[in-house]
């Protein structure tokens, strides 16, 4: 057990600063020690050589390491820990993604609704929140879309029967988006983000709720911990509420709208 009170606000900082690489890590736990109120003893490892000397005295296979009282504390997150602060689970499932994705749309839709109209609460900022949403998810996707059909063939129904779907999906996704930004060619918009919005909410449906299936969701790329869920179902429901709205109005049940 580190003695927390022995030189409780003196820290000794071993990192990397080379004139090709500055150890982000070190820089992070400088700050941290800084902000937590230590005075902190920054000694730059410059070489490689000398940085392999200090492992293999140590014997640590990573840098940057902290000394805390003259006890060695570790490395960034072990510092994180020393300090009683929380540290990221790289494989931890989270909503972040998905709540800052669609947080981020929803006001930029209210920004371009205010450019054009004055105001951010217009029936077109809702109609914009919706296909930039598309926009953006279809682009997370496509960053790496061999990573997105990996995880997508793990429940979409279309896609389990026929693979080249799974790499057609975030074309067809952002395609849409696009022509209901512009407001354009509804006739091709409305059936694809229909077609894609239908099958997608019937497979996270199937997989969720009656195979109680826990898995990842692929709505923002292959790479993400966004568990399947009501959110990857709210992402196809909106596409298929937004192919009926535009539908209804270019057939003119509904009033005209901005788009």
């Amino acid at each position: 057990m580190l003695d927390k009170t022995q030189d409780a606000k003196k820290a000794v900082l071993y990192r990397m600063v080379m004139e090709s690489h500055t150890c982000p890590y070190g820089l992070k736990a400088k700050d941290l020690l800084k902000r937590s109120g230590y005075v902190v003893e920054d000694r730059h490892l410059t070489t490689r050589e000398a940085t392999d000397a200090f492992k293999a005295e140590h014997g640590v296979a990573t840098t940057p390491q902290v000394f805390i009282g003259g006890v060695r504390v570790g490395g960034y997150d072990d510092l994180r820990r020393y300090l009683g602060k929380p540290v990221a689970d790289p494989k931890a499932t989270t909503y972040r993604p998905v709540i800052v994705l669609f947080a981020l749309t929803a006001l930029t839709a209210m920004a371009a609704s205010y450019a054009v109209s004055g105001s951010p609460f217009t029936l077109r900022a809702a109609e914009w929140f919706i296909a930039f949403s598309m926009v953006v998810l279809a682009l997370l996707k496509l960053q790496n879309v061999e990573s997105f059909a990996t995880m997508f063939l793990n429940y979409d129904l279309l896609a389990k029967r026929w693979v080249p779907y799974s790499y057609i999906y975030p074309y067809a996704e952002g395609l849409a988006g696009l022509l209901m930004v512009a407001g354009a060619l509804n006739w091709l918009s409305v059936p694809v983000a229909l077609f894609i919005g239908t099958i997608g909410a019937a497979s996270v449906f199937k997989a969720v709720y009656l195979d109680r299936r826990e898995l990842k969701c692929a709505c923002v790329g292959g790479a993400s911990n966004v568990p399947l869920g009501f959110i990857s179902l709210t992402e196809n429901l909106m596409m298929i509420a937004m192919a009926l709205w535009m539908a209804a109005a270019s057939l003119g049940y509904i009033g005209t709208h901005a788009m």
